[in-house]
This record gives C-alpha cells, sequence and structure tokens, in this order.
C-alpha cells in the first residue's frame, strides 16, 4: 500500500553570486517517488542534489514550486498528518531537562503535564535514556542527545519518520549502535521512515530500499530492493550479498557524484559562489 506519493516535483531557489547577481538554482526537477506503508526507506545522492529539499518540503518546512506530494492520497499541503522530524543537528532547548525537550511537542498540542510526562517517559525507556530524563543537554554526550531527538519524534506517535542524516555528526562506533537501535525501534512498530544519507554502507543495512538520486537537478535514478534478511547484524556487511548490492549502489552514484563536483567548479569559475536565499543550508552543502 503506497503511503506517500511524490509526482514530477519542480523545486527552485532565487540564489546570487559573489557579484551580486540573481540566478535561478534548480534543485528538484521531474521528481517521482512512491513509498509504501511501514517502509524504511533510505534516499542517497551526492552532496547538493535535493535530499534534503524534498524531506524539507514533505516534513512542512517548505514547498515545491510545482507537482504533487501526497500522504494517504491527499495533498501534503493540505494534510495535518503528523510527520516526526530528525536531523542532523539535535535543536534540544538548553534550558529544558531531558525529559522537557521530549514532552514539548505535546506540550504545544495541548496535552496535560501528568500525561505528556507519561508519554516522555514511556519514550526515554525506549531509547535508553529513562535514568538521564531530569539532566540537561550539555550533559549528555552527542549519542545521547540524538536519542533524545528521536524520543521527541516518536512520542506523539506520528506515522511518518523524516530523517536528514540523523547519524552525520558522530563516532563510528556510536553511530553503529544508533543504526541498530532505530531499526530495533522500526521493527517494534513499523513506522513509515525516509531516512537521507551519504553513506551507501548505512542505507543498505537499514533500508528496505534505497533510492539513489542524481545529480542536480535532483530526480530518482533507479531504486534498489534491499533483499537482505532480518532482523539485520553487523555481520551482514561483509555477506557476499551485501557486498554485491554495494558495488550496484556505487555504479549508480559515482558518475552522480562527479558530475555534483564538476557542477560545483563550474558555478565557481563562471558566476561565483552561489548563497541560497531563504534556505537553510546546515544540513545539506546544497540541498
Amino acid at each position: 500500500m503506497t503511503k506517500i506519493e511524490a509526482r514530477n516535483v519542480y523545486k527552485e531557489f532565487n540564489v546570487t553570486n559573489e557579484a551580486g547577481k540573481c540566478e535561478k538554482l534548480i534543485v528538484l526537477d521531474n521528481f517521482d517517488l512512491e513509498v509504501k506503508q511501514g517502509e524504511f526507506l533510505a534516499i542517497l545522492g551526492p552532496s547538493g542534489c535535493g535530499k534534503s529539499s524534498f524531506l524539507n518540503i514533505l516534513a512542512g518546512l517548505d514547498r515545491q514550486d510545482s507537482g504533487d506530494i501526497l500522504i494517504d492520497k491527499r495533498s501534503v499541503l493540505d494534510n495535518d498528518f503528523d510527520r516526526g522530524v530528525v536531523f542532523q543537528g539535535y535543536a534540544l532547548y538548553p534550558w529544558r531537562t531531558v525529559l522537557e525537550n521530549v514532552a514539548i511537542g505535546l506540550e504545544i498540542r495541548g496535552v496535560g503535564r501528568q500525561e505528556r510526562e507519561r508519554l516522555a517517559y514511556e519514550y526515554l525507556a525506549l531509547v535508553g535514556l529513562k535514568p538521564f530524563a531530569k539532566r540537561r543537554p550539555h550533559q549528555l554526550s552527542g549519542g545521547m542527545k540524538q536519542r533524545v531527538a528521536i524520543a521527541r519524534a516518536l512520542v506523539y506517535q506520528p506515522e511518518i519518520l523524516l530523517m536528514d542524516e540523523p547519524f552525520a555528526a558522530l563516532d563510528a562506533q556510536t553511530r553503529e549502535l544508533l543504526q541498530f537501535e532505530l531499526l530495533r525501534i522500526w521493527e517494534a512498530d513499523k513506522k513509515t521512515i525516509i531516512f537521507v544519507t551519504h553513506s551507501i554502507d548505512e542505507a543498505i543495512l537499514m533500508a528496505d530500499r534505497v533510492a539513489v538520486m542524481t545529480a542536480r537537478p535532483g530526480k530518482i535514478k533507479e531504486i534498489i530492493d534491499i533483499s537482505l534478511p532480518r532482523p539485520r547484524t553487523g555481520e551482514i556487511r561483509n555477506s557476499p550479498e551485501f557486498i554485491q548490492i554495494r558495488q550496484k549502489a556505487w555504479n549508480l552514484i559515482k558518475d552522480e557524484v562527479i558530475r555534483a563536483q564538476n557542477l560545483e567548479e563550474d558555478n565557481d569559475t563562471d558566476t561565483g559562489s552561489f548563497n541560497k536565499q531563504g534556505d537553510d543550508q546546515s544540513h545539506e552543502k546544497v540541498s
């Protein structure tokens, strides 16, 4: 059953170069994608291909210029559907405790204090942080902060979880631990997850399917079905099947990475460095 459908999505930004000249930057063009109910879908692509822009539109943080994005056959623009969002940055309020950070979405929705604290404790337990409920964010490690961000996204029980390179800033060991923590949580309730990453190994390890994007303007180049058995363990990376899928993914994306690099070099040579107007670039070099 299709949960999310993107049809012929187009997105552009107005940009200026160092000379102050206004240019049009097309980040998504003819972008089509279907995501199944309960699917873990990874999106893999070179920097600047529009991965984060698509996720921002789906999250309701931005709008496409044309095309349709549907959730349960209804336009995302008209839909008050709850979507949980986890970005690379933790975005925790330093003056709030861990418990209060997790409960903030429920507070905004008018949930009473006793009920929101009960739910916040429940989801902190799910990510293994219940003993740290009364601590402040500065007292946590990077991996613990990201667990708080995941708990905050899950606590109001969205059916869709959108994740934009959530583990990119973490050390390798913590990143691997959180990959399997997320898989454990997903396997328990099978939310629909769209997971943006630059890592081929991470995409293959976690996803049911991997959507490979072209360089800017981004569109779906090919979708790879990941038939590896679940639940998955770290040892699966050494299997012939994993290695074969990894090689296929690299063959698909390597030309796009080169093309994306050439695009940036051309921009620097011909028009100077681009600066996006009105778009946050903190999650990707150019989304």
